[in-house]
């Protein structure tokens, strides 16, 4: 049966999101606004969501709460980034009215620049409110509570949760948001590295562990665990590098080189005088030793060149192997790495949590098990993750329905290399 009472809209869209109405005397006193706060809440929604927002707004400013939206209260002349950046500081909560037009254009606004509001994410409140059931919720909202504008207790829900000091808000009886299977496989951006400039084909890549980057840093619970898988990473650059610059590289091949031809000259030197009982002619020396400094350079330039082609396919070999490791803890944080470069680290965000099931259900015994399903995460989640994040896998997709929806997942990948490498 649908709802007597409702906002009241104007258009077909808005229609759509029926909204009870409370009793006319709002049944929640708004909490006392503390020092440096001017608003209960600030409402952050799309321009096309207009209508629909501000017979919230109404209904909010009814009940006693002072709210904050930007066509009333940014101050003329300001960033948009400024007054958003400021109106969330003076107020006790957030709100967001999530459409697809708000994903697609406001919450990019807030996402680019997360750093800005890292004290709002961090001590206030942030009420997604899914205006209507499609709507895909930004990742980064993926651990905080929501509300759903067709559940017919929105109204009171919202109250309740505006009305309720920042302190106590833990008690709220709305439901956890649990983030839903289209944010499995879920590109995250890239991990560029801290030396990107002038570092050598042949040299690791090093990335910062100092902080958990903005995107991470709401979807990992354990932050230590993304600073010790970056620490395994970067120790590549430390452990598996050796004679870096370039003139080093040279200097002891020359030596090698010189060390080479004085033996081979003393070696056939001996061999004549003792097969012939003569010693050999100078002019025959000199010519000899033209060839082999002739030799050098063009030597030279063939090693240097099969050095680096080599060293570069090394180097590539022993990051990913290095990501693999990392990826074995934060597989629990429903992320993983890709690396196909010494410069750059793909993130993903997936869930593993299926294949994991399939591995032990394949394997008998348990901790034979979890063995296997590490060793696939060292040798396999690299390419897996690289292939997540550009979309793009090396053969068809598997005509049976994996783990990933919509997708490839991680034990079909893996059974598919595994087929490959055994037809080599």
């Amino acid at each position: 049966m649908e709802p007597i009472n409702s906002l009241e809209t104007g258009d077909d869209f808005e229609s759509k999101h029926v909204v009870p109405l409370p009793p006319s005397s709002c049944p929640h006193v708004p909490p006392t606004l503390r020092e440096g706060e001017l608003y209960h809440v600030f409402i952050s929604y799309s321009s096309t969501d207009y209508r629909w927002t501000h017979s919230l707004i109404n209904k909010l400013e009814s009940c006693g709460l002072q709210v904050c939206y930007h066509e009333r209260d940014f101050t003329p002349g300001r960033t948009v980034l400024e007054n958003m950046s400021d109106c969330i500081q003076e107020s006790q909560k957030v709100l967001l009215v999530l459409s697809p037009e708000f994903v697609r254009s406001r919450w990019c606004l807030l996402e680019a620049n997360m750093s800005l509001f890292r004290d709002c994410l961090e001590r206030k409140p942030m009420v997604p409110v899914l205006l209507e059931p499609g709507v895909s919720v930004p990742l980064h909202l993926c651990h905080l509570t929501y509300l759903e504008v067709r559940d017919p207790d929105f109204i009171s829900k919202v109250l309740k949760v505006l009305c309720t000091p920042n302190q106590q808000l833990q008690g709220s009886t709305v439901v956890p948001f649990q983030p839903p299977s289209i944010y499995n496989g879920k590109a995250l951006q890239p991990l560029t590295a801290v030396n990107e400039e002038g570092l050598q084909k042949w040299d690791a890549g090093q990335f910062s562990d100092m902080e958990v980057p903005d995107q991470l840093r709401l979807v990992i619970e354990d932050q230590e665990k993304y600073r010790m898988a970056v620490r395994r990473i970067n120790s590549v650059s430390q452990n598996k590098v050796w004679l870096r610059p370039l003139w080093q590289r040279v200097v002891i091949y020359i030596a090698g080189v010189m060390f080479v031809f004085v033996i081979t000259a003393f070696i056939l030197y001996m061999t004549v005088i003792l097969l012939t009982g003569e010693k050999i002619n100078l002019p025959g020396v000199r010519s000899f030793t033209v060839l082999i400094f002739f030799c050098v350079p063009l030597g030279l330039i063939i090693q240097i060149s099969l050095w680096k082609k080599d060293e570069e396919k090394y180097i590539l070999r022993e990051m990913q192997k290095a990501v693999g490791e990392a990826n074995t803890i934060l597989s629990e944080e429903k992320v993983l790495m890709g690396c196909r470069s010494n410069t750059k680290i793909h993130l993903v965000y997936v869930c593993l949590d299926g294949c994991r099931r399939e591995f032990e259900e394949t394997f008998s015994e348990q901790v034979c098990a979890e063995e296997m399903f590490r060793r696939a995460l060292v040798f396999f989640s690299s390419g897996y993750a690289c292939c997540l994040a550009k979309r793009h896998f090396p053969f068809p997709q598997p005509s049976c329905t994996g783990h990933l929806e919509g997708g490839v997942c991680f034990c079909q990948y893996v059974s598919q290399q595994l087929s490959r490498e055994e037809w080599k």
